[in-house]
C-alpha cells in the first residue's frame, strides 16, 4: 500500500517549505522515522522522517523547489511496488535554489486544467480571495501555486489589505514563493495614493511594481516601521512624508573567467534579509567593556568535574548567560521590543544563543532562562546546540527570544559589533577569553580577560542605560559568589 509523503507544517505561521536535499532517492528503501528529506522554512532547517517503511517509489518535488504545506512531495510504496522514474532535476547534483517559473509550469498547467470550476472562497478573517471581474473583462483563470501562497498570508497582512481594499494577489511579494509579507503590504499602501478600480486597489503611477531598491528606500524613510494603528486608519490627514532620497543602483557584477557562481541557500538568503532589515530598523550603537574572568576561572576549575558527573559542561557561556539574565531583570528596557511608538517590556527572559553551523547561523532560544540555574542553563544550551547542528530543532525553539548572546570569541575574535536580532533591542557579543597583562593595584599582572560588547537600539536605550546594564554584568562576573553555582 502506497503512502503519500507531504510537506509538513513546521509552525502555525509557516505556509511553505523548500526541499533542500533528498536523503533517499527513488528505489531506495527507507524505514519508518528514518530521515527522508531535508527542508528549509522561514524559521528553521530540519530533516523530515519517513511516515512509513517501504521503498521510495516516486519523488514529485525537485531539490530547491518551494511548495505549500501539505503538498505531496513523494510516495512510499511497498517493497515490491512499482518505481516511477525520478525527475532529472531531483538528482543530488541539482543546485539548491528556488525554481524558476518555467520549471514549475507543468505542475501548474496540470492543476489549471482540472475540470471542476473554481469556487469562491474566503480568508479566515472573512475577506474574499477573488472578486468578480467588471463587465466587459474576461474572468481570470485558475490561480497558480504562487498566487495561492501569496494570498495565504498572515492574518495581519490580510487585515491591512481588507482595510485598504487591496487585492493581495496584485502585490509583488518578497517572501518565499512570492508570499506577501507585512513589509510588502505596508510599502504598497504607503507608497502612493490608493485608487479603487473595479473593486481592487492599485497604486497610482504604477508604484506597486517598483523595484527592490525603491522598496528598500521606503523602508529607510521609515514608512514601513510605522505602528499598525497609523497604517490602518482611513480618515484624517496623511502624515507628512520625508523627502525622497535617491538610492543609487547596485553596480552590475560580471564574474571573471575563473569565478564560481553559486546560488545562496534558503538559510543564507534569510540571514541576509534579516541583517539588512535590522540595520534599517534600529539605530545601532555599541558599548565595549573589558571583564576579568579570574574569579570564574577558579570556580570553573573547582566545579567542572561535578558538572560533568551531572551530564553537563561548565563553560564560561553558562556564567555569562546567568549574569545577563540577572542584569536584564535589573534593567528591563534591555529585555524589551519596539512596536511602532510603544515599548513592549517582556515579562519572560528568553535568551537566544547564536550557534554557528557549517551552512549558516541559527539562534535557538533558551526559554524562561531566568528560572534556570547554572546546571540547567548548561544543559539547555548544549542540547539546543547539538540539535541545531543535527537539524532537529523545532520552529518554536528559534522563536520568542527577548535577548541574544553571540560568541565570536570561540573562533579567536577579541571582539565584534553584532547586529541586533529583530525585534529585540539588544545583543551581547562575547570575545575570546585570553591571558594578557593588566594593571591591578598599581602592579602588572597576568589575568584571563575578555571584551564583552553590547549592541543596542538607541531609539529606546540611551548610552547611560546600556552602560548601567554592562556594569551590572561586569560586576557579577568579576565577583561571582562561589555558593551560587
Amino acid at each position: 500500500m502506497a503512502t503519500d509523503v507531504v510537506m509538513p507544517q513546521m509552525g502555525e505561521s509557516i505556509a511553505e517549505g523548500t526541499i533542500v536535499r533528498w536523503i533517499k532517492k527513488v528505489g531506495d528503501r527507507v524505514d519508518r522515522d528514518e530521515p527522508l528529506f531535508e527542508i528549509s522554512t522561514d524559521k528553521v532547517d530540519a530533516e523530515i522522517p519517513s511516515p512509513a517503511a517501504g521503498v521510495v517509489s516516486e519523488i514529485r518535488v525537485k531539490e530547491g523547489e518551494t511548495v505549500p504545506v501539505n503538498s505531496v512531495v513523494a510516495v512510499i510504496g511497498g517493497a515490491g511496488g512499482a518505481v516511477a522514474a525520478e525527475p532529472p532535476a531531483a538528482k543530488a547534483s541539482a543546485p539548491v535554489s528556488a525554481p524558476t517559473t518555467s520549471e514549475a509550469a507543468p505542475a501548474r498547467q496540470a492543476a489549471a486544467k482540472a475540470p471542476e470550476a473554481p469556487k469562491p472562497s474566503a480568508h479566515a478573517d472573512g475577506s474574499p480571495t477573488a472578486t468578480a471581474p467588471p463587465t466587459g473583462q474576461t474572468a481570470p483563470g485558475p490561480k497558480s501555486t504562487e498566487d495561492l501562497i501569496r494570498e495565504r498570508s498572515s492574518p495581519l497582512v490580510r487585515k491591512i489589505a481588507k482595510e485598504h481594499n487591496v487585492d493581495i494577489s496584485q502585490i509583488r511579494g518578497s517572501g518565499i514563493a512570492g508570499r506577501v509579507t507585512k513589509d510588502d503590504i505596508l510599502a504598497f499602501v504607503e507608497g502612493g495614493k490608493a485608487v479603487v478600480e473595479g473593486g481592487k486597489a492599485v497604486v497610482e503611477g504604477g508604484k506597486a511594481g517598483r523595484q527592490e531598491g525603491q522598496e528598500g528606500q521606503e523602508r529607510l524613510e521609515g514608512k514601513v516601521g510605522r505602528s499598525e494603528g497609523k497604517v490602518g486608519r482611513t480618515e484624517g490627514k496623511p502624515e507628512a512624508q520625508l523627502p525622497s532620497i535617491p538610492v543609487p543602483p547596485a553596480p552590475k557584477f560580471t564574474p571573471g573567467a575563473g569565478d564560481v557562481v553559486e546560488k545562496m541557500s534558503p538559510m543564507r538568503k534569510r540571514i541576509a534579509e534579516h541583517m539588512i532589515l535590522s540595520r534599517r530598523t534600529s539605530a545601532h550603537v555599541h558599548s565595549i567593556f573589558e571583564v576579568n574572568f579570574s574569579r570564574l576561572a577558579q570556580i570553573r576549575e573547582a566545579r567542572k568535574s561535578e558538572f560533568e558527573r551531572a551530564g553537563a559542561k561548565l563553560t564560561y557561556m553558562s556564567f555569562i548567560i546567568k549574569a545577563a539574565v540577572d542584569a536584564l531583570r535589573a534593567v528591563p528596557v534591555v529585555n524589551a521590543s519596539v512596536d511602532g511608538d510603544s515599548i513592549v517590556y517582556h515579562q519572560e527572559v528568553n535568551v537566544g544563543v547564536a550557534v554557528a553551523l557549517d551552512w549558516g547561523l541559527i539562534v535557538p532560544v533558551v526559554k524562561q532562562a531566568d528560572e534556570k540555574n547554572l546546571l540547567g542553563l548548561s544543559r539547555a544550551v548544549a542540547d539546543l546546540a547539538n540539535r541545531a547542528r543535527n537539524k532537529q530543532l523545532k520552529p518554536d525553539e528559534v522563536q520568542g527570544g527577548t535577548f541574544t548572546i553571540t560568541n565570536p570569541g570561540v573562533f579567536g575574535a577579541l571582539l565584534g559589533t553584532p547586529i541586533i536580532n529583530q525585534p529585540q533591542v539588544a545583543i551581547l557579543g562575547v570575545g575570546n577569553v585570553e591571558k594578557r597583562p593588566v594593571v591591578i593595584d598599581d602592579a602588572i599582572a597576568i589575568r584571563p580577560m575578555a571584551y564583552l560588547t553590547l549592541g543596542y537600539d538607541h531609539r529606546v536605550i540611551d548610552g547611560a542605560v546600556a552602560d548601567h546594564f554592562m556594569s551590572q554584568l561586569k560586576r557579577q562576573l568579576e565577583n561571582w559568589d562561589a555558593n551560587a553555582v
